[in-house]
């Protein structure tokens, strides 16, 4: 039986995404902004790609969304593979604030004004909370892991022609500062996951769990299998696996 099994990637235009997906995908002609990988008992997995600031956002947790939305809630985390200069995600509030001072500054477009935003470039990792308003900037390319839930409140879109739910937002968000960056190992609840630095041969000990291999750079052979950036390959519960090349990959499961 085979020791990995590759997970076949589905593509998302966005207003804000773009066609520079090399190294990790084809470069494509319209603006793709989230490569999804799905699959069964593991964390959802995504590549980010953003020539515009996405929206702030913030997600519900679990008790709000399966009340409100029939839906598990949202925490991520974020690894940066590629930054423009001068890059940013904003995570949290510079300082705490009230809900009557969420609502004006959103209202009247200054909310990024008291958002926390942070300078990173590659390696970096960020966890992101439910309840965490957040964006990321322009300029990046980042591999994503979160709960298998795709509900996300906009709070200010830059003008954009979409729909904005500010009252949920404000019913949801937590309004302190949040520390924002992180480092691998990440736990949490929904998800697991560390890095892997790959030179010549590595033998995985297998788990109890289904888990998932994220191929970030390099090259190589997953068992008899080669494998290239933007790979992710699904390793099945007690399976041992034996990796041969050169490269920086993430395993991720569920706890």
């Amino acid at each position: 039986m085979t020791a990995a099994i590759p997970i076949a990637p589905s593509f998302h235009e966005k207003a804000w995404g773009s066609t520079g997906l090399a190294p990790w995908f084809p470069n494509p002609e319209n603006r793709t902004g989230e490569v999804w990988f799905e699959a069964e008992s593991l964390p959802l997995i995504k590549f980010l790609f953003t020539t515009e600031r996405l929206s702030v956002q913030v997600h519900p947790d679990d008790d709000y969304a399966r009340e409100h939305e029939n839906s598990n809630g949202k925490t991520e985390m974020w690894h940066i593979l590629r930054v423009a200069p001068g890059a940013q995600v904003a995570i949290g509030f510079r300082e705490p604030v009230t809900l009557e001072d969420m609502r004006g500054a959103a209202e009247n477009g200054t909310i990024e004004a008291l958002l926390n935003w942070i300078a990173v470039r590659p390696g970096d990792t960020l966890f992101i909370p439910a309840g965490t308003v957040h964006s990321i900037g322009a300029g990046m390319a980042l591999c994503e892991i979160q709960q298998h839930s795709d509900i996300t409140y906009r709070i200010y879109d830059y003008g954009r022609p979409r729909e904005l739910h500010l009252d949920q937002a404000l019913a949801v968000s937590q309004l302190g500062s949040c520390p924002g960056r992180s480092t691998l190992p990440v736990c949490c609840p929904h998800f697991y996951t560390h890095r892997l630095q790959l030179q010549e041969k590595l033998a995985l000990e297998p788990l109890d769990r289904p888990s998932a291999l994220i191929v970030l750079s390099g090259e190589g052979l997953i068992g008899q299998e080669p494998f290239l950036p933007g790979a992710v390959w699904e390793i099945p519960p007690a399976r041992a696996v034996n990796l041969a090349g050169q490269g920086v990959l993430l395993r991720t499961y569920i706890p």
